[in-house]
């Protein structure tokens, strides 16, 4: 279900759901769009890592994504920069499912604890309280950051170890030796 690799139809696809999704400015869409663009150039280089999911009849139409990577200057925290789920998909259980995977994904790379930052503002509510729903507590807030009126709001959440979240994602708890594809 989840494709990792981004191809170079991606700008447009991320650009295109991110937009549908009526929640983000110009400004957002266009970083969007800057973080696939740089993974395509740098490569894992870029410490942006993605999670792809692809309509099933038509790869070319994506339903969701997610974008994370480590937290610079720190030694096991990654940072949860884009998730996003198109309004077509949502209310479906896809955006759980992407988040869950992105946790078990980054704790396979190391990450113990993962960092999502949102806005506080009437509008994300749902997003703060799915966010809540996942496990995620407020860590911090910072007022008036994106505009007066609204905050920052940073959530955390502790991540499985590694060796479980990778028994977890992979092997659905079948804890025999052996490696999973």
């Amino acid at each position: 279900m989840w494709r990792h690799r981004p191809q170079k139809s991606d700008s447009h696809a991320i650009n295109k759901l991110v937009t549908d999704t009526d929640f983000f400015t110009p400004q957002e869409q266009g970083i969007a769009v800057e973080l696939v663009e740089t993974r395509l150039a740098e490569g894992l280089a870029s410490g942006y890592y993605f999670i792809f999911a692809d309509e099933p009849e038509n790869s070319a139409q994506l339903m969701a994504y997610s974008c994370y990577g480590p937290t610079p200057e720190t030694l096991s925290n990654f940072d949860l920069y884009w998730i996003a789920v198109s309004p077509k998909y949502q209310g479906q259980g896809l955006g759980r499912a992407l988040l869950l995977s992105t946790e078990s994904f980054a704790a396979a790379e190391g990450a113990t604890q993962l960092f999502i930052e949102t806005s506080g503002s009437e509008k994300y509510t749902p997003t703060r309280n799915f966010y809540q729903s996942v496990g995620y507590k407020q860590s911090s807030s910072v007022e008036n950051y994106y505009a007066p009126g609204d905050d920052k709001i940073v959530y955390a959440k502790q991540l499985l170890d590694r060796t479980e979240s990778i028994l977890h994602e992979c092997c659905a708890g079948d804890r025999t030796d052996h490696v999973c594809t």
